[in-house]
């Protein structure tokens, strides 16, 4: 199917794109049923349901938050991991004359 689009108005040109937009959002709803009814068949073949096999891709991947290894001595809710950008407490303490080891937890 070969169409001439020089020789297409504009409104048809128009008309032909949204033709087209449309077509494609209904192929992409199509062939993601398609990959879903596939990956339920694949599952379904080990014994699975697809939501077991997702949920347990998802276990573990939470990472634990860094305990505080430092913290401000004037303010005791104040802490730092150690990690990331230095909090202006540290920078202030270290200024003021403190080592770093003075502040460790």
């Amino acid at each position: 199917m070969t169409l001439d689009l020089s020789a297409m108005t504009r409104k048809e040109l128009l008309q032909l794109q949204g033709d087209v937009e449309e077509a494609l959002r209904a192929a992409e709803v199509r062939e993601r049923q398609e990959a879903l009814k596939a990956a339920e068949e694949a599952a379904a073949k080990y014994g699975f349901s697809l939501e077991e096999i997702a949920n347990a891709s998802r276990q573990g991947t939470k990472k634990n938050k860094a305990a505080p290894k430092y913290r401000n001595p004037h303010n005791h809710e104040e802490t730092w991991t150690g990690r990331g950008r230095k909090p202006h407490w540290v920078h202030a303490a270290l200024t003021a004359g403190m080592d770093i080891s003075d502040l460790e937890i």
